[in-house]
């Protein structure tokens, strides 16, 4: 006998979609163009909700080192530093707006990771877009790996949502983000569903990762990667990559995954494309049946998380109100003449 899930069960089809693609790197606006185009491509192809990679707007800059060795950066390197920070986004501002007119226009839900700068502070952010265009909300990444930590700053626990939306309870986790598994219960215990993946990272083990997260915690993965060839960066970019303009410096490796960790699309290593799914959220439940982690599988007798999601001010500011004279209250008539008289 097949059981009818209700609503409570989530037993809803949802056709997600993961944009492999490159950006028009340090470019800011002809990348914001790509974006509305390539969104229009997965609408059309009935897509409810559509991740972009990490950094997408508007580069990973992969290979650079922006002049840096220990002690020491160049004027070479500062001059890259200054190109990202003038391709990248403000929060709020223009390029979120124009965002914001792509997942309206196609009746979406937007994820796309950006990098997002605040005052002379870069960071690695996901922005999530509603259909009706609204900013939903961000998350900053809370820890850049390696090198990136030369031109991102770290996020902290005040942007790690997760959202409720009719299509399931929606949240990114941004590349080596996802080998945080404290960060991963987190997100689990936020009860997410459709658990967004925009990385940079193209090699094998990435995608044994996103099965093992799907499973574990019993979730849709979206696994997103740009795919990137020498051309597709100015010609000015000096890296470890050489000057082949065919040459492929990311590969790709998006994926689909459900709950039980199959692949229902990708991974892709082949060139920009669009991989589409339908994901069944009924799937959810079934799973969580034999393994919740933060449920009836976790041991909150042994093994407990806290998690601080207060902002982290590196200053703040408490005005000082000026203190005000009071003046003595005015006499009445009586008590102004029975002075007088005295």
């Amino acid at each position: 006998m097949t059981l009818k899930p209700d609503a409570t069960s989530a037993g809803q089809i949802v056709k997600v979609a993961v944009v492999q693609a490159a950006p028009v790197a340090f470019d800011r606006e002809r990348t914001l163009n790509k974006v509305h185009a390539l969104s229009d491509e997965a609408a059309r192809k009935g897509s409810q909700l559509v991740l972009f990679p990490e950094a997408f707007v508007s580069a990973y800059p992969r290979g650079l080192d922006f002049g840096a060795v220990v002690g020491a950066r160049t004027e070479e390197g500062r001059e890259d530093f200054r190109r990202y920070w003038e391709s990248s986004v403000d929060v709020p501002g223009p390029a979120v707006d124009q965002l914001g007119r792509a997942a309206r226009r196609n009746n979406i839900y937007l994820v796309i990771g950006i990098v997002e700068r605040d005052r002379g502070t870069l960071y690695c952010s996901v922005l999530f877009f509603a259909p009706d265009g609204g900013l939903l909300g961000k998350h900053r990444k809370v820890m850049p790996t390696g090198s990136e930590r030369l031109v991102w700053g770290f996020g902290d626990g005040s942007t790690m949502p997760v959202f409720e939306t009719p299509l399931g309870r929606l949240g990114a986790v941004i590349c080596w983000e996802n080998y945080l598994p404290l960060m991963r219960a987190a997100m689990y215990a936020k009860g997410i569903e459709i658990y967004c993946a925009p990385t940079a990272d193209q090699r094998d083990s990435w995608t044994s990762s996103m099965r093992h997260i799907a499973v574990e915690g019993r979730c849709f993965v979206l696994s997103c990667n740009q795919f990137n060839r020498r051309r597709d960066f100015p010609t000015e970019y000096h890296s470890v990559f050489g000057e082949d303009p065919d040459a492929i410096v990311c590969r790709g490796g998006s994926c689909i995954v459900d709950p039980f960790g199959n692949f229902l699309a990708g991974p892709n290593t082949e060139g920009e494309t669009i991989l589409t799914a339908e994901i069944d959220r009924a799937q959810i439940v079934r799973g969580k049946y034999d393994l919740d982690v933060v449920g009836h599988y976790a041991r909150p007798d042994i093994f407990q998380l806290h998690v601080d999601e207060q902002p982290k001010q590196p200053v703040t500011i408490r005005k000082v109100e000026p203190l005000v004279e009071e003046e003595p209250p005015a006499r009445s008539g009586r008590q102004a003449a029975t002075r007088s008289a005295d």
